[in-house]
C-alpha cells in the first residue's frame, strides 16, 4: 500500500496540479510557478518517490543539505527550494513544518556587483542596434531589470510625465522610473512596429495578450488592445499555459542577453557582465552623480536601503578612497 502511494506522487499528477492550482490562487508569476514544481518533484524524487505527507522535518532537512554539500547550490537557490517545499506542505497538504534542524546551509556570496563605467556602457551600446539597443538602453537609463524591461507594455510607457511605470515589479510592487530622454525616438518607432504586428495579428484572427491577474474577466476587450501589448512582443505567437488559448508573448530574455553578450565580447570587456550589469552601472553613476541612496533605493524599487547600500561599497568608499602605499614610494623614488 505505502508502495503504491510512493509511486504516485511522481506518476500521478494530482499533487503537483494541486501545488499549481494553489500557486495560481495566490497570483504568482509563471517563473516562480515552474520553479516550485521543479523542486517539488526534486525533493520527491531524492526521497526515492516518496509521498511528500509521509514526511516531515527530517526529510526536508535531509534534502536541502543535500543541495548545499553535494549539489553546492547558493544561498538563493537553497532558500528557493526550501521555501517551495514549505509551500506545498503548508497550501497543498495543510500541514506547517516546524524547526527544521541540522541543516547544512549554503555560504552566500559577499561577491561586489559587476558594474560598467560610462565608457563601457557606451561601448557596448554603440555594439547593439534596434531592439537590443533600446532594451539595453531602458535597463541601463531607468535601472530596470531584465525581466521588468520585457514585460513592459505600451501603455506603460508615459512619453507626456517622461516616466515609465513598472508594473508589478520584485516583491509584487509598482514603480515609476525616468524615462530616458535619449530613447525617446526609438520608442515610438518601436510602438509603431508593435502596432503592425498586433494589426496583423488581428487581421489574421489573433491579437490576444496575457493580462495580468483578473483583468481580462473585468475587462473583456483589454487583450486585444494595443496598449496592453508588451512593448518587445515575441517573434511567433504561442499558447498561453494558464488558458490554453494562442497569443502573442513578450520577447524570450535569452535573446536580450545572448545580444548583449556578443557586444560585450566585441567591445573587448573582461569582467562578467550580464544584462543586470546594466542595473548596477544605472545605481552606481546615480549615486556618483550625488544622487541621494533613498531616491536611488526607490527607483530601484529596494525594500530595504541595505540592499542599496552595496553602490556606496562598488564606488570605491573604502578601496578607491584609500591611496596605495605604492604609488607614494613610486613619486618619491622618481623624484
Amino acid at each position: 500500500m505505502a508502495g503504491s502511494t510512493s509511486a504516485s506522487a511522481t506518476q500521478s499528477p494530482r499533487l503537483l496540479e494541486q501545488l499549481r492550482d494553489a500557486v495560481r490562487r495566490r497570483h504568482y508569476s509563471y517563473r516562480t510557478e515552474k520553479a516550485y514544481l521543479h523542486w517539488a518533484r526534486r525533493y520527491i524524487l531524492f526521497h526515492h518517490k516518496r509521498h511528500p505527507a509521509e514526511m516531515g522535518e527530517p526529510e526536508v532537512g535531509m534534502f536541502l543539505t543535500h543541495l548545499a554539500v553535494e549539489r553546492r547550490v547558493s544561498a538563493s537557490t537553497q532558500n528557493q527550494a526550501l521555501n517551495a517545499i514549505l509551500f506545498l506542505y503548508k497550501q497543498v497538504l495543510n500541514r506547517d513544518i516546524g524547526l527544521i534542524e541540522g541543516v547544512t546551509r549554503a555560504k552566500r556570496s559577499q561577491h561586489l556587483p559587476a558594474v560598467l563605467s560610462r565608457d563601457e556602457v557606451q561601448a557596448v551600446l554603440t555594439r547593439l542596434s534596434g531592439r537590443a539597443w533600446l532594451m539595453a538602453g531602458l535597463m541601463y537609463g531607468a535601472g530596470l531589470r531584465v525581466t521588468e524591461c520585457l514585460r513592459l507594455r505600451i501603455k506603460d510607457v508615459d512619453f507626456g510625465f517622461r516616466q515609465i511605470l513598472v508594473r508589478d515589479g520584485k516583491g509584487k510592487k509598482d514603480r515609476a522610473v525616468p524615462l530616458p530622454q535619449a530613447t525617446t525616438a526609438a520608442l515610438r518607432l518601436q510602438i509603431e512596429a508593435v502596432s503592425r504586428i498586433h494589426a496583423a495579428d488581428l487581421a489574421d484572427g489573433f491579437g490576444d495578450v496575457s493580462l495580468p491577474y483578473a483583468i481580462d474577466r473585468k475587462y473583456p476587450n483589454a487583450s486585444r488592445e494595443l496598449g496592453w501589448w508588451y512593448l518587445f512582443p515575441a517573434s511567433h505567437r504561442s499558447r498561453d499555459p494558464y488558458t490554453g488559448r494562442i497569443k502573442r508573448h513578450h520577447l524570450d530574455e535569452s535573446v536580450i542577453q545572448r545580444a548583449v553578450k556578443r557586444a560585450v565580447a566585441a567591445a573587448n570587456i573582461r569582467k562578467p557582465v550580464s544584462c543586470h550589469a546594466f542595473r548596477h552601472s544605472f545605481a552606481t553613476h546615480l549615486l556618483a552623480g550625488g544622487q541621494d541612496i533613498r531616491t536611488i533605493q526607490e527607483l530601484l524599487g529596494h525594500k530595504d536601503v541595505s540592499t542599496t547600500m552595496i553602490y556606496t561599497h562598488v564606488l570605491g568608499v573604502g578601496a578607491r578612497g584609500v591611496a596605495s602605499p605604492f604609488d607614494s614610494l613610486f613619486v618619491v623614488t622618481q623624484g
